[in-house]
C-alpha cells in the first residue's frame, strides 16, 4: 500500500489507528488528526478507485449514501451550524471525504482551506480524542439508517 490514506487503512486493519471510529460497508470513519474544527471527520473509501465515476453504479451510490449518513452522525454528535463536505484527492488520490463541522463563531468566513495549514494543525489530547470518538460512535450506533451498514466500531 502507498499513500497516507492507504497506510491509515492498513493501521485500521492492524488495530493501530488511534482515529478509527467505525467500519462501514464501503469505507472507514475516522476523526481527523487535527481538530481546529471540532469533530472534523474523514470517510475513507475501501475502494482503491481515485474517482467517483470509476466505481460501479451500485457501489458509488452506496458510498455516497454512507458518506451522507456519516455526515448526519457528525451533525448529531457535534451540533454544528453547517457542514462542509469535500472529496479532493490532489494530495492523496485515494478517495476520501472530508466532513468539517462549522460553527458561526469558528473565525473563518469561507472554506476551511482559507486558513493557513499551520492554523489547521490543532491537536487534542488523547483523552479529548477518545471523548470525540465516543461521541461520534454513539451517534453512529444510534442512527437507525446507518445500522445495517456497520461492520465494526471502535471500543
Amino acid at each position: 500500500m502507498s499513500g497516507i490514506i492507504q497506510s491509515r487503512i492498513e493501521q485500521i486493519h492492524q488495530g493501530k489507528n488511534p482515529y478509527f471510529v467505525a467500519e462501514l460497508m464501503t469505507g472507514y470513519v475516522v476523526l481527523g488528526d487535527h481538530q481546529r474544527f471540532v469533530g472534523y471527520t474523514l470517510f475513507l473509501s475501501k475502494s482503491e478507485a481515485t474517482e467517483l465515476h470509476e466505481l460501479p453504479t451500485h457501489q458509488r451510490l452506496l458510498f455516497l449514501e454512507e458518506m451522507a449518513l456519516v455526515a448526519e452522525c457528525v451533525w448529531q454528535a457535534f451540533s454544528p451550524n453547517k457542514l462542509n463536505y469535500e472529496l479532493l484527492g490532489n494530495g492523496d488520490p485515494h478517495m476520501h471525504w472530508h466532513i468539517f463541522p462549522r460553527r458561526d463563531d469558528d473565525g473563518v468566513t469561507g472554506p476551511v482551506w482559507w486558513l493557513p495549514y499551520t492554523e489547521m494543525k490543532v491537536t487534542v489530547s488523547d483523552e479529548e480524542m477518545r471523548a470525540l470518538k465516543q461521541k461520534l460512535k454513539r451517534a453512529i450506533l444510534n442512527n437507525s439508517a446507518l445500522k445495517p451498514h456497520i461492520v465494526k466500531v471502535c471500543e
